[in-house]
């Protein structure tokens, strides 16, 4: 990896500044509007499942995006591509705050999207800059930490400013946010271009970008099905599967023909490329819906859950469990390069095993023992799994294309978060025609459970970075 060229600062503690501004940035931008989505919808005269699109296409865009923008970073500048990202975040955040309707506002959303690969961005900065696997794995378990939730404020703060000041005023906290970032990336950010020199490879950028998009839109038309059977939906679904498949397939041909391609495919046939991106999918599908869905809908539903209102719920159930893996991240961070970072992520997979067992045979029945399974889960996976799993997306990507896996890894994450929300609520709304309630829900946790014993299982096969470990 080339060296980092720095005429600004040497200081690591500065880039670190840069870097957890622009994190911050980008998940509030992210997590921020959930709360606010009813009255966005009342504000703007349309309806939930309108408004619900707009955070769709927002995630779909920053998917898409994180497909090449780490590639090209590679190429022409990796501060420069993240200041281009912060920029635009303001741009989309403006257009929202302005948005006159409905469709101005997907037009900000997904212009906000551009900024969807900015954690693994800011580790592969991260990493130019650090030398010692102890200190980089401490520092990247706090930049990771982020993604999980901004200490579990995030949501609060959209909801006050929501209800005391509309929504618009989210969005131009989001435009502050993206400005600050943009000035400290400036000033306190150095440049390193390891790939400089490197002709981008647009073809296959085009053809991967077609395949993961139209996988990314079936999955979100076959999520619509869950509320009841129409056939023009399943075959939309189903023409999209299939022209996923055939833009993969031509990415795959490209690829192979390709004097500069966007990646060897030496690299995709690798143990270290596709173990954890199968690994990330089906973490993300057991584990996504689970905390982000299911369990709020259980702890409020008056039968068979809990009848807790949303805000306790939020200080219960969501809170504690994202402040939990901002605390842990860089514990685990630090402890990834001394015991190994897959160690790690299997002691988090087990974990985060044993926190749903607790949700589904203890945690419906009884509110402490569901908010101890939730608590063990921001622990071991968002505090420990969703560090390790980003992490390994740097380090284990190929030398000479350094911005490649963070940036299929993090396709991988949307992939499976959109699986999740597919697969668990149809298994959901496919149980409670038995009549049981909390019989449904027990059995979706325990779908989660299954696919996340999966995802250990597909954890064995990720090879050691050793690189970036200590052997001391």
């Amino acid at each position: 990896m080339s060296a980092l060229t720095n005429s600004k600062t040497g200081n690591v503690t500065a880039l670190m500044v840069a870097l957890l501004a622009a994190c911050v940035a980008f998940q509030l931008n992210a997590s921020m509007l959930s709360p606010a989505l009813v009255t966005m919808g009342e504000e703007l005269n349309t309806d939930q499942a309108t408004i619900g699109l707009s955070q769709t296409w927002f995630f779909t865009a920053a998917a898409l995006f994180s497909l090449f923008l780490p590639r090209l970073s590679d190429i022409i500048g990796r501060k420069k591509i993240l200041i281009g990202m912060m920029v635009l975040m303001a741009v989309g955040s403006v257009i929202a705050a302005l948005a006159p309707d409905v469709t101005w506002l997907f037009v900000g959303r997904i212009i906000q999207g551009v900024s969807g690969p900015t954690v693994p961005l800011c580790l592969i900065m991260l990493r130019s800059a650090v030398s010692s696997p102890k200190k980089y794995g401490t520092l990247m378990g706090l930049i990771t930490a982020v993604n999980g939730g901004v200490a579990g404020v995030d949501s609060f703060v959209g909801g006050y400013f929501a209800e005391h000041y509309g929504f618009r005023s989210i969005f131009w906290l989001m435009v502050v946010l993206a400005v600050v970032a943009t000035a400290l990336i400036a000033f306190l950010a150095g440049e390193s271009k390891p790939a400089a020199g490197t002709t981008m490879d647009w073809l296959g950028v085009f053809f991967i970008v077609i395949a993961v998009g139209a996988l990314l839109t079936a999955l979100n038309e076959g999520s619509k099905l869950v509320g009841g059977f129409e056939a023009g939906t399943l075959m939309l679904a189903i023409g999209l599967v299939l022209v996923a498949a055939a833009a993969f397939y031509a990415f795959w041909t490209v690829e192979k023909r390709a004097k500069q391609p966007m990646v060897e495919i030496i690299h995709l046939r690798q143990r270290s490329t596709w173990a954890p991106l199968l690994t990330t999918t089906l973490t993300m599908t057991g584990i996504f819906a689970v905390i982000n869905g299911i369990v709020p809908a259980y702890v409020q539903a008056a039968g068979p859950g809990f009848g807790i209102g949303p805000t306790e719920m939020a200080l219960i159930i969501l809170t504690p469990y994202a402040l939990l893996g901002w605390l842990v991240g860089p514990i685990s961070g630090r402890l990834a390069p001394v015991l190994g970072y897959t160690k790690v992520l299997r002691i988090g997979m087990l974990g985060s095993i044993a926190a749903l067992a607790i949700i589904a045979f203890f945690g419906l029945s009884s509110l402490p023992m569901m908010i101890a399974g939730t608590v063990l889960l921001g622990i071991m996976y968002a505090g420990t799994v969703n560090i390790m799993l980003n992490g390994l997306g740097v380090v284990l990507s190929p030398a000479g294309n350094p911005g490649f896996l963070p940036g299929m890894n993090a396709g991988a994450f949307n992939l499976g978060a959109g699986l999740s929300f597919l697969v668990l609520p149809a298994v959901l709304v496919a149980t409670s025609a038995l009549g049981d309630a909390k019989a449904s829900y027990l059995t979706v946790v325990l779908v989660g459970l299954i696919i996340t014993v999966a995802a250990f299982g597909a954890s064995l096969l990720i090879p050691k970075p050793v690189e970036a470990e200590v052997t001391e």
